[in-house]
């Protein structure tokens, strides 16, 4: 081994030397529990020795080996979801999503996706039925989820897919009208899916009731051959995760029988009669669970991106800022370098703590909705509670979503020109990550939903309703809008960070909401005024989602225990730094709502360099207390070790042997390098060279001379 593999690994070994924290204890904090961080390393030991999850080879399979590997990897996890509690076998998802996003996805397709939409969306008769198909066993069954179409995506109330009842036949006829109507982009119709989840327009007696959940029937589950009227596409290639068979759908007058209509809100009976549900809000709750999975991710994934630059930032070497130094400057060292990745650091963390904070905000929403019976007295109650967790993830989802694909690039420029291989791992991440900002609604749209709903909470604050706690600033909106920063001892205090982000979002809730009264009263519907103030709102959302965020973390640091481990020092340390950097990079919303001074401001921004060395300091034992192995995190630069140089080319060599025979030699390049030459008597006559160089000599001479004169 060389001196420069020797040093990288001395040097990552340095800098866990002492940490200011004891480091299992920090991973006990970001998993819960000894039991959830235990649970997390046996998976990720079963995963490594499962050799249908091998690896090594990820990053060179084409698009057609990625989606086999998703199915024979599908044999494994089942022998596992049929043996494990769910909530066992989600956190066992969890991992895989960070070590194999594209199969995570096709099987979440049919567990999270189509199961979840019957789950939340079905009678108890409908849901025993379908458990009883094998839906949740995999048994000549795998679902789908069919809302997205070609012309109409986050706009579920505007998809054309028809859902026609014939009383005669007590049926409901499935059909797609037109070609913007056809299904598009549903991960495992291509080749997996025997039913669809099918969101259609329902109708009944000519008239439409708006979109309901259909399940229907695909493909013969003994041959795989499409059923009558039923056409299925592959639509091929895409940016990142290859390993989902997306396809398109279209349905030409399919018959489903009427039960297959999910009816555990809106009811159809055999005569035609249409009982809708007191509220539409009730059937938020098929939505709730992937936007909730794709917060989680975001913090899991924004650690993975982490783990990657951070180690290698410490064993780099690179110019010598020191140049009485034996070695070159490490890139963790160098400022500039801890600004780009420390923050990103930090708002990982948060990202954490906050998802699991919205995981228990689902699980009491999924409790009160399925004990929820008609004319229950709770209702009002478990509305609420729909409404804030619906809101709340919608915000999450657009801009940790954003955040997270913006840090993995940020990781993938930190590592310089090698950041451009493949095999580092940064770029396929970005491209899987990448379909999180418009899967399952566009973070545009979700954001403006988000901010829409902060306007319509306004408005109820104003008219005596008391908010819940994500919006308690409402309840006390006069006093939060004319607080100020009183001094600089107060950005230095978790509690006066949160003033800051409090004054901030109440003053662009507010305004939000007064511009939007102003186009009402100049006569515009309601829907028409959302839109004109579409920006503002999207801001508002902004700011409250930070807050949100930061009130979080700041909570879960405050529940630990007390005790000379360092852990909840240095979460602190975290908080203060992730709330710091949202009003720097806020600093704008900030200063606009008078909370915070210019001279303020400038104090932040010092603050947060400052707390930029301070986490560099302990950054190496933070990434390792993420638990992630070198097998999920796969790539050689985020090696536990530090060895980054021989594993990057050994992992080169691996799967691109140089005694690999030539691909298109014969075919292309001998053709190309072996063309005949013409023949030529002469060769300097040819190229005419003794002529060329006595000009060459003649303009010599001459500039010689003009520079004597």
């Amino acid at each position: 081994m060389s001196w420069t593999e020797t040093l990288a690994m001395e040097t990552l070994q340095k800098e866990r030397e002492n940490p200011a924290f004891d480091v299992h204890a920090m991973s006990v904090a970001h998993h819960g529990s000894e039991e959830a961080l235990a649970f997390k390393k046996r998976v990720m030991l079963e995963l490594e020795r499962d050799p249908t999850f091998f690896n090594d080879d990820f990053y060179d399979l084409t698009k057609d080996e990625l989606r086999e590997r998703t199915i024979i990897k599908m044999h494994s996890i089942l022998n596992w979801f049929t043996t494990e509690s769910l909530d066992d076998f989600q956190a066992r998802l969890a991992v895989i999503s960070v070590a194999d996003p594209g199969f995570w996805t096709r099987f979440g397709v049919h567990l999270g996706l189509f199961s979840n939409a019957v789950r939340s969306g079905a009678t108890s008769g409908q849901f025993a039925y379908w458990m009883s198909k094998g839906m949740l066993s995999v048994r000549n069954f795998y679902g789908c989820f069919g809302m997205t179409e070609l012309a109409h995506g986050s706009n579920v109330a505007g998809l054309e897919t028809t859902a026609t009842l014939d009383e005669n036949t007590d049926e409901f006829v499935i059909h797609t009208p037109n070609l913007g109507a056809t299904k598009w982009w549903i991960g495992g119709a291509a080749h997996s899916a025997t039913h669809c989840a099918v969101f259609a327009q329902l109708i009944v007696k000519g008239k439409r009731y708006g979109t309901k959940t259909f399940i229907v029937p695909l493909r013969d589950p003994e041959t795989y051959r499409l059923l009558p009227g039923v056409t299925i596409g592959d639509i091929g290639k895409k940016m990142g995760r290859d390993g989902i068979d997306n396809g398109y759908i279209q349905f030409s007058y399919v018959r489903i029988p009427r039960a297959y209509m999910l009816m555990r809100y809106s009811q159809v009976t055999r005569d035609g009669q249409v009982f809708e549900p007191p509220l539409q809000q009730l059937t938020y709750g098929a939505l709730l669970q992937g936007r909730t999975l794709m917060m989680n991710d975001s913090g899991n994934i924004g650690k993975k991106a982490l783990t990657i630059a951070v180690r290698y930032a410490a064993v780099r070497r690179q110019f010598k800022s020191d140049p009485k130094n034996q070695y070159e400057t490490q890139l963790l060292d160098y400022p500039i370098h801890q600004r780009r990745l420390m923050p990103l650091l930090a708002q990982s963390v948060a990202f954490g703590f906050t998802s699991q904070e919205l995981i228990r905000m689902l699980a009491a929403t999924n409790q009160a909705l399925d004990a929820l019976e008609p004319g229950d007295p709770k209702l009002e109650q478990t509305l609420e509670l729909l409404k804030s967790t619906h809101a709340t993830s919608a915000g999450l989802k657009a801009f940790c979503t954003w955040a997270t694909l913006s840090a993995i690039e940020t990781c993938r420029q930190a590592c310089g020109g090698h950041g451009y291989s493949s095999y580092v791992g940064l770029a396929p991440l970005y491209n899987d990550f990448a379909v999180h900002c418009t899967w399952e609604g566009d973070n545009t749209i979700l954001a403006l939903q988000s901010g829409r709903a902060l306007i319509s909470a306004y408005q109820e604050s104003k008219n005596g309703k008391t908010q819940g706690e994500a919006l308690d600033y409402l309840n006390r909106l006069d006093e939060v809008l004319n607080a100020k920063c009183a001094s600089l001892d107060e950005l230095h205090s978790l509690q006066g960070i949160e003033n800051g982000l409090i004054t901030a979002t109440a003053y662009f809730v507010k305004l939000a909401a007064e511009e939007y009264d102003e186009y009402m009263n100049k006569g515009m519907t309601r829907e028409q005024a959302f839109e004109q103030c579409s920006q503002i709102r999207f801001v508002a959302a902004s700011v409250h989602t930070a807050l949100f965020i930061f009130r979080q973390f700041r909570h879960a640091v405050e529940k630990l225990p007390e005790s000379d481990n360092g852990v909840k020092k240095t979460l602190q340390t975290l908080c203060e730094f992730y709330g710091l950097w949202q009003i720097e990079e806020k600093a704008a919303l900030v200063l606009r709502s008078g909370w915070l001074s210019s001279e303020q401001f400038d104090h932040v921004s010092r603050r947060v360099t400052e707390l930029c060395a301070e986490t560099r300091k302990f950054a190496i034992p933070l990434i390792d207390s993420f638990e992630y192995s070198d097998f999920v995190i796969n790539s050689p630069f985020g090696r536990y070790d530090g060895n980054v140089y021989q594993e990057y080319f050994n992992m080169i060599r691996r799967n691109n042997p140089p005694l690999k025979p030539h691909p298109y030699f014969e075919r292309l390049i001998k053709p190309l390098i072996q063309r005949p030459v013409p023949e030529v008597e002469d060769l300097d006559e040819a190229i005419g060279l003794d002529e060329e160089i006595d000009e060459i000599q003649a303009e010599r001479r001459e500039a010689e001379q003009q520079s004597k004169k």
